[in-house]
């Protein structure tokens, strides 16, 4: 890596106006895209009133605006303590610390869409400095391989998206390479510890090992996948250190059980729940072709550099799927091929294990939740770090034809990554907004009604989209909410009613007492939306006798 540490004018320009353009796009248009169904939640657990206080305040079938949601929406009169008992009620999987912290920068900067995505935004700038830290103590060279590591993360659009979502998952992945790196600068001087420098060196290599402890239990706190991120470096330890209780392995032992130990209190509300959990869950499961698997688990690797929202079924998305397959396993086989094993494996076992759990058993049954995309930010910081190492050290060939030839491809790179970028920062909605997807065309459908009404129940994840469509519906508009598919008593005065993804059975019984037709004005995967109308010929009476009663 000798020629790596020499950095041409050029790259560094191009890392800071990469740099430059990966901040603005954090920061702009903060608040055009739908607010989803997991950010109101975050914001009602800021809020520090429980899921059920909210439902039996408007769930209770009067008729309410849009301002009744911001009581749960934001800081009110409950206090910091309400926040965090209230995810240790409900919520213990979501550990506290991005919501305190998100609750103190609303107190100041208020309750908005654009002020609590902003705290997202700004620690995703913290990436940058991070993954300098981690390439640094990775490959030690100064700057080639950490300034593309940086450029690549200005720019990628998986990046971009957790940037500017209201959930903790960027500062996750700014605590998993705070922990990467102290870990690998603990290991690193405890390595070149010399008999007669043990004396010196021994207060930094404390220090470095606090840190990782400290950044361990941060990222707990943070994310309860740190869990196998914490996993994956013990491996790492363990295997480096051929097997053996070396004193690295021994302090690593002491380090990481310094940092569960400072988790135990809500590791003790979480174990708590996850009992309860197995006593009351449903044990059924559902089978699916293990087609759609492959298929979503290869755009997940394409969105790491190219994403313009690309459905599963695009002709064009299965060109790039299998384009950036080949790209990254390359870029894996090179980093094996050319880096001492402990460079190689530490990235091998970063990309691997903290995913494991999770994608083992959606192969094995044959189906996979697309919710659970953060999980795979481990990896993608993985991946990131090889094609960073592949691009900075074949821009450096001493073939010039292939340094051309890789030059043509940073530049293909570098304009995807800028054009997702750029798509995804003028758009409604995006594939993470989930169940949450299709609601700025709701919201449009029912914004144009003269004097709508929205009716819906609170089952499943009706609760969560009705807040969020409270963020794009109009003020004209009014919800009747309900619980347990009761039937609402429907006020005359509306001219429309829409009803927000009823079961079949509750929306065939409103029909019948209320003589109603119903007609879907809009359906996906995740739910439906039906416009109630009175039967042609109930209509012509009522305009007949409104006619006749006018006459008189």
């Amino acid at each position: 890596m000798h020629h790596l540490k020499f950095t041409p004018s050029w790259l560094r320009f191009l890392i800071i106006f990469l740099l430059t353009m990966g901040v603005l796009f954090r920061f702009c248009n903060l608040d055009t895209k739908v607010f989803s169904h997991d950010e109101t939640y975050t914001l009602l657990r800021i809020s520090g009133y429980t899921r059920t206080e909210a439902q039996n305040k408007l769930f209770n079938g009067s008729v309410i605006g849009k301002e009744s949601f911001a009581q749960f929406q934001g800081v009110n009169q409950k206090s910091l303590n309400d926040t965090i008992m209230t995810l240790a009620r409900e919520d213990s999987l979501h550990p506290p610390l991005y919501y305190v912290i998100a609750r103190l920068w609303i107190e100041i900067f208020g309750n908005s869409v654009t002020a609590i995505r902003s705290l997202s935004a700004l620690i995703s700038l913290l990436v940058f400095l991070c993954v300098y830290w981690l390439c640094r103590e990775l490959f030690n060279v100064p700057l080639s391989v950490p300034g593309v590591a940086i450029a690549l993360m200005a720019i990628s659009p998986i990046q971009l998206v957790y940037a500017q979502e209201a959930q903790e998952y960027i500062l996750w992945l700014v605590t998993i390479l705070l922990s990467s790196a102290s870990l690998l600068r603990a290991i690193r001087l405890e390595s070149q510890v010399q008999d007669e420098l043990a004396k010196q060196q021994q207060p930094e290599i404390f220090a470095t090992w606090s840190i990782y402890a400290v950044t361990l239990a941060i990222s707990l706190y943070t994310f309860l996948w740190s869990g196998f991120v914490a996993v994956a470096h013990g491996i790492y330890v363990i295997v480096t250190a051929r097997f053996q209780l070396s004193p690295t392995v021994r302090t690593y032992l002491l380090a990481s059980l310094v940092g569960f130990l400072a988790f135990m209190p809500w590791l003790a509300v979480v174990i708590g729940d996850f009992f309860q959990f197995l006593i009351s869950a449903d044990k059924t499961t559902t089978q699916s072709s293990l087609m759609p698997v492959f298929e979503l688990l290869l755009m997940q690797l394409s969105r790491i550099f190219f994403d313009i929202d690309l459905s599963l079924e695009n002709s064009f998305s299965y060109l790039i799927k299998i384009i950036y397959l080949i790209f990254i396993g390359y870029s894996i086989y090179l980093l094996c091929q050319t880096t001492n094993y402990k460079v190689w494996l530490f990235i091998i076992i970063l990309i691997v294990v903290p995913v494991l759990p999770l994608r083992l058993p959606d192969l094995m049954a044959g189906s996979i939740q697309s919710s659970t995309d953060p999980y795979f930010i481990p990896s993608y910081l993985g991946i990131q770090l090889a094609v960073a190492y592949l691009l900075a050290t074949q821009i450096y060939n001493q073939s010039v034809s292939r340094r051309n030839i890789w030059y043509a491809i940073v530049a293909l790179v570098i304009i995807c990554g800028l054009i997702s970028s750029k798509v995804h920062s003028q758009s409604e909605t995006w594939w993470n907004k989930g169940m949450s997807y299709g609601n700025p065309q709701v919201a449009q459908i029912i914004n144009q009604a003269t004097r709508p009404l929205l009716i819906s129940d609170a089952l499943g994840n009706n609760y969560g989209n009705v807040f969020s469509l409270s963020y794009l519906l109009e003020s004209k508009v009014r919800f009747l909410l309900v619980q347990n598919q009761k039937i609402p008593k429907i006020p005359d005065r509306f001219a429309d009613v829409f009803l927000f993804n009823p079961s079949d059975t509750w929306r065939e019984t409103i029909e019948k007492k209320y003589n109603f037709k119903t007609d879907v004005v809009y359906s996906d995967k995740y739910y439906s939306v039906w416009k109630l109308a009175k039967p042609r010929s109930v209509r012509k009476r009522d305009i007949l006798l409104q006619t006749k009663l006018s006459n008189r």
